[in-house]
């Protein structure tokens, strides 16, 4: 199944800028993973079976591609579906600058539900952390963290300190840095900001996902 996840996934090396704010050396163009539905249904169905003994209520997906992959997710598991929206926000020593807020229509459709949040690639986790955060907001109980591929350890730390259940359908080894201990930065190889998260570094909006 990890080959079957990873077959969907278009990915280059180099020198990149993640909406979190940290560096990385692998970028995946997570635009085209759900250009085939088809190819994607049955590692999001994988996934909800993975998930289908925790008792989810509700499925939550951040926007964009983490919320295609929720609706999937939770049509599998019949039950309901929420999603979060991005925003800019102010971060401190320039990381995470975007928080994610469930609509307030929704709000009350997650209050005392048993939560997951379903993403399509965790990297440092800036969508599931401040999905997770306003889910407790909303008083909404997270009980899992869902995902069809997991870059690195962040997530895995991040849901062991919240004492929720990290699922993933695939893992991966990934580099995430600072900027300021950065080898490639140190070695002068240019920074690729593909999706245009410098500006919401400095207080606008990004315009496009990468792993997060």
């Amino acid at each position: 199944m990890q080959e079957d996840v990873l077959s969907l996934l278009a990915a280059r090396n180099g020198h990149f800028l993640f909406e979190s704010g940290h560096h990385g050396d692998l970028w995946l163009d997570l635009e085209l993973l759900c250009l085939r539905p088809r190819l994607v249904q049955p590692v999001a169905a994988e996934l909800a079976k993975r998930l289908s003994r925790l008792g989810v209520e509700v499925v939550c997906g951040p926007l964009v591609e983490g919320a295609f992959v929720g609706l999937m997710v939770a049509a599998e598991l019949n039950v309901n579906f929420s999603y979060s929206e991005r925003f800019t926000r102010r971060a401190e020593e320039g990381l995470f600058p975007a928080g994610y807020r469930i609509p307030r229509s929704l709000q009350s459709r997650v209050r005392e539900k048993r939560v997951a949040i379903v993403n399509d690639v965790i990297n440092a986790g800036s969508a599931v952390r401040g999905t997770f955060f306003d889910l407790q907001d909303c008083g909404a109980t997270v009980v899992a963290i869902g995902t069809l591929l997991v870059l690195g350890t962040a997530a895995s730390e991040f849901a062991s300190g919240k004492n929720v259940v990290l699922e993933s359908v695939a893992t991966l080894p990934n580099n995430l840095w600072k900027s300021s201990a950065c080898p490639l930065c140190s070695s002068g190889v240019p920074l690729e900001d593909v999706a245009g998260f410098r500006v919401a570094l400095q207080g606008g909006a990004p315009t496009h996902n990468s792993p997060t």
